[in-house]
């Protein structure tokens, strides 16, 4: 089994690197590469806690039941990610491409999914659901996030994709399960 999901992201990997190229390529532009850096650095988690954090002074009740939720799914998204991960075992770009240039530390080995994807994804389908007033600005953040992983060279264009059919699938089963509860 291991041997056949080698095999099927060998392929995509040959399919994606030109994409891969073109858009690692504008780490080569400090300025782009200062913001990418940051956004992924806020993507590590920072500006999820922060928002959890503050959301029961922001909206007293209402900011509570979001932030258990969002705190809640988070884990839960921890758990998949690591799961797909340490079975999918699929090398970042920057090591299977010497021409891509890693333009930040990742956080482990592997790149399938994205992490930062499936978290931002699923934190802002869960803001949007309990604030609408947020979407705009965490839309734009996760856009982002996810370029900023392909720009960097961390991760292939399908890692992203993944990680935000994850989070997406992740937000959603989180508010069906809470309307289901009635919460």
């Amino acid at each position: 089994m291991h041997s056949r999901v080698a095999l099927a992201f060998q392929r995509i990997d040959r399919a994606e690197l030109r994409f891969c190229r073109l858009l690692n390529s504008s780490s080569g532009f400090a300025a782009i590469r200062v913001l990418f850096r940051a956004v992924s650095w806020l993507g590590d988690g920072w500006i999820w806690y922060l928002l959890i954090a503050a959301l029961p002074a922001l909206y007293g009740a209402a900011g509570w039941a979001a932030a258990v939720q969002m705190a809640v799914t988070g884990a839960f998204g921890v758990a998949i990610y690591r799961a797909v991960k340490h079975r999918a075992v699929r090398e970042r770009p920057f090591i299977t491409d010497a021409t891509i240039n890693c333009a930040a530390a990742p956080l482990d080995r592997y790149s399938f999914p994205s992490g930062h994807t499936l978290h931002a994804v699923s934190f802002t389908m869960l803001m949007a659901s309990h604030f609408p007033e947020w979407s705009g600005l965490l839309l734009a953040f996760t856009g982002l996030v996810a370029l900023s992983r392909v720009v960097l060279g961390l991760h292939y264009p399908t890692d992203v994709a993944a990680g935000a059919l994850l989070g997406g699938g992740l937000a959603f089963a989180s508010l069906r399960l809470t309307m289901l509860l009635g919460a």
